[in-house]
């Protein structure tokens, strides 16, 4: 047991830029953040909130998150698909969906937190500068 824990903290070891950003600007686009997460949401503070680091990094983290779950469900649903093995795939596909939500809650208390820290595993990935 000792060890799963420690192969989940070390999983949320990611990198924190909080310090990066002005504390003004995250107090005022906490919402705006958390709304980053909400799937198509992301569209609002990406054009109402664009000139806040803050949100913009949220932004990014919320739009990575919808790209790999949108992936997921085509690539696991078409598989799901197959005669004989698609259960196998429609399997993998409700985990993925449940690590999805998983990370959209870390991202979500991320946010609220006002913490700018990258999620686990997808993170790193930036799609907006």
């Amino acid at each position: 047991m000792a060890d799963l824990s420690e192969t989940l903290k070390e999983l949320n070891n990611t990198g924190d830029y909080t310090s990066e950003y002005d504390p003004q600007d995250i107090e005022q686009n906490k919402f705006m953040a958390i709304l980053a997460y909400l799937s198509w949401l992301v569209l609002i503070p990406l054009f109402a909130a664009k000139d806040s680091k803050f949100a913009r990094f949220h932004c990014n983290q919320g739009l990575v998150l919808a790209i790999a779950e949108i992936i997921a469900w085509v690539v696991f649903g078409l598989l799901s698909k197959l005669p004989l093995i698609g259960w196998l795939f429609a399997i993998v596909e409700w985990l993925i969906s449940l690590c999805c939500f998983v990370l959209l809650v870390i991202g979500i208390l991320n946010a609220v937190n006002g913490r700018a820290k990258e999620l686990p595993l997808i993170g790193s990935f930036r799609i907006l500068s």
